[in-house]
């Protein structure tokens, strides 16, 4: 883990198994005058049954973090582990079977199927696999989303709210090990954004699912038990329990330091 993490709860020795880290990560892009680093050696951890904020200044790599954790990129070099599986140099066919089976995804953008139903977006995933869901625990997920009247619509009959609600179901109910959320609040008003935000946080703190979050949002961060803080690819801070005024403080501080 980075050598400025400055709060106990998150040093080597965990009280908690973890769900993913990195090794000495590191990522360009371009090249000659062209080239930009965007993740320069970063080792981090993330524990299971914990909700993670990853912030920084734009630029500052954290969606890149994000997509070489979740198997969505590849790093140029270092080592990225789920669970304790070494996940760095598996194929593109074991990889996508990773990802279908081990690993959830929330985006800005939902990405939902424009042709399906609520329900069916939320099914895709085990579809895919073969996989039937568990009524119990889907029951539950669509409880805790407030779906069950909307289950019938399709994407352009729900509101953006409504939409991301839809994804983040499809994104627990095949129960993954970690889920990956990249900014899941940046298209939503702030009262819908609030509404996706106690739910992933309920799933955290009654389910025990594990969520890693890339967001720009200090309001964002407060729902969360740690935030992470990049700038020029690397790791700068990380704060426990943090709060919109601690996250805008560390903020400014990586504003400073950059400037």
């Amino acid at each position: 883990m980075s050598s400025v993490a400055q709060h106990h709860e998150h040093t080597p020795t965990h009280a908690r198994p973890i769900a993913a880290r990195t090794v000495g990560l590191s990522k360009t892009y371009g090249k000659g005058d062209a080239q930009v680093v965007a993740l320069d050696d970063v080792s981090v951890d993330f524990e299971q049954g914990r909700f993670t904020a990853v912030m920084g200044p734009s630029g500052s790599g954290k969606s890149t973090l994000m997509h070489c954790a979740a198997a969505l990129d590849r790093a140029d070099r270092g080592q990225v582990f789920i669970g304790e599986q070494e996940i760095t140099g598996l194929k593109d066919k074991a990889l996508t079977r990773l990802r279908r089976d081990r690993i959830g995804f929330i985006f800005q953008a939902f990405n939902l199927v424009p042709t399906l139903s609520a329900k069916e977006n939320i099914l895709l995933p085990l579809a895919i696999a073969g996989r039937k869901p568990d009524q119990a625990w889907y029951d539950t997920v669509i409880s805790t989303t407030g779906l069950g009247d909307r289950l019938r619509h399709r994407p352009s009959e729900l509101s953006g709210g409504q939409q991301q609600r839809v994804a983040c179901a499809r994104a627990l109910v095949s129960r993954p090990e970690i889920i990956f959320a990249d900014e899941p609040t940046g298209n939503l008003d702030s009262r819908s954004g609030a509404e996706v935000l106690d739910f992933l946080q309920r799933s955290v703190e009654e389910f025990g699912q594990t969520i890693v979050m890339v967001t720009h949002d200090p309001m964002a961060a407060s729902h969360t038990h740690r935030a992470v803080f990049l700038a020029d690819g690397q790791i700068r801070d990380d704060l426990a329990d943090p709060t919109a005024d601690s996250v805008l403080d560390r903020m400014r501080s990586l504003d400073t330091r950059a400037a």
